[in-house]
């Protein structure tokens, strides 16, 4: 039963952070202080494949954080000095793993459409060639729909490993406000690609994950900026204690390999981070439906050149179908 159970709650577990990876960020060193690709997004039973099926998970991410020191933030073709940003974000997604073996894996597709509030706030924002022009203080709110996503993965087991590598790409028909301080859309295309293992041994109930990933970004038609290439690794501890309930640590690394570049690019403006955080996961049952919820928190440190900040996932995902189950005494 345990091992039923935590196989259920980790493919839930893996939709929802599907879904996280598509929400924009604000303690990025990139254009518009976001990337497509949002830390932390990955975490326990990273890399475990759902049985094939449908899959809906809905994330609700909230972030507040700073860029101190003076530091410059590039965003909607002008430079923002002294920027805080608060965002809460809604994220459902769709996944679809498909029933036929493939490369003696199995293949999942994925949909996902972000839709939330985000508000940035800067002391100064400077425009023209080299930032040239000085204005005042700004604060600019926007609630809308951000790009969506297209996801592939193909994912393996073996025992008590699993294994998986993954693609996103970010579609730029969102609604992107030009010229803007604030967006939720990135009006750029983007792929992302990672892999990703998690041992989980049913019988103590450890799941360790980690996943290393590299992001891509092509240039923004309308600032002409192209955001350089991301690394990011991610990582997570949690010990299932029942059939119910888990709790861990978690944690991320993030480093600009390549800086921005492009004519509305004044700087590289490379960055880096780290952060630590903590999560609980609850699974039960609505009917004969089961549901895993997570909450996940994350406190950044060591920030160069990006900002500063505090993020909560708070998850619910569920089956929609289930194609074939799995064979769980064969496993």
């Amino acid at each position: 039963m345990m091992r039923k159970l935590l196989v259920f709650s980790v493919a839930s577990t893996f939709i929802a952070g599907v879904a996280a990876t598509l929400l924009p960020s604000l303690a990025v060193a990139a254009e518009g202080g976001a990337g497509f690709y949002l830390l932390g997004s990955k975490g326990p039973a990273a890399a475990i494949t759902p049985p094939p099926g449908v899959f809906f998970s809905n994330d609700i991410y909230f972030y507040t954080g700073d860029l101190g020191g003076g530091k410059a933030l590039p965003t909607g073709g002008r430079l923002a000095v002294g920027v805080e940003g608060k965002a809460v974000i809604a994220v459902p997604t769709v996944l679809w793993i498909l029933p036929e073996d493939v490369a003696g894996g199995h293949l999942g597709l994925s949909l996902t459409v972000p839709v939330g509030w985000k508000n940035t706030d800067a002391d100064v924002t400077l425009a023209g060639p080299r930032g040239g022009t000085a204005s005042g203080s700004i604060s600019d709110s926007v609630f809308t729909v951000g790009d969506p996503v297209l996801g592939a993965l193909l994912g393996w087991e073996a025992g008590n490993f699993h294994w998986q590598t993954s693609l996103l790409v970010n579609v730029p028909i969102g609604d992107y406000q030009d010229g803007e301080i604030s967006n939720i859309a990135f009006h750029h295309w983007g792929a992302d690609v990672s892999a990703g293992v998690t041992w989980l041994d049913p019988t103590i109930g450890l799941d360790l994950s980690a996943v290393v990933g590299m992001t891509f970004n092509a240039e923004n038609p309308a600032t002409d900026y192209r955001t350089g290439n991301e690394f990011h690794v991610e990582w997570a501890a949690v010990q299932h204690f029942n059939e119910q309930f888990d709790a861990g640590l978690v944690g991320y690394y993030y480093d600009q390999v390549s800086g921005d570049s492009g004519a509305g690019a004044s700087s590289d403006f490379k960055g880096r981070v780290a952060a630590i955080g903590a999560t609980i996961g609850w699974t039960f049952k609505a009917g004969e439906v089961p549901i895993s919820t997570r909450i996940k928190y994350f406190h950044e440190f060591a920030a160069e050149n990006r900002a500063e900040g505090d993020a909560v996932y708070l998850t619910v995902s569920m089956p929609l179908s289930i194609t074939k189950p799995m064979n769980i005494a064969a496993q």
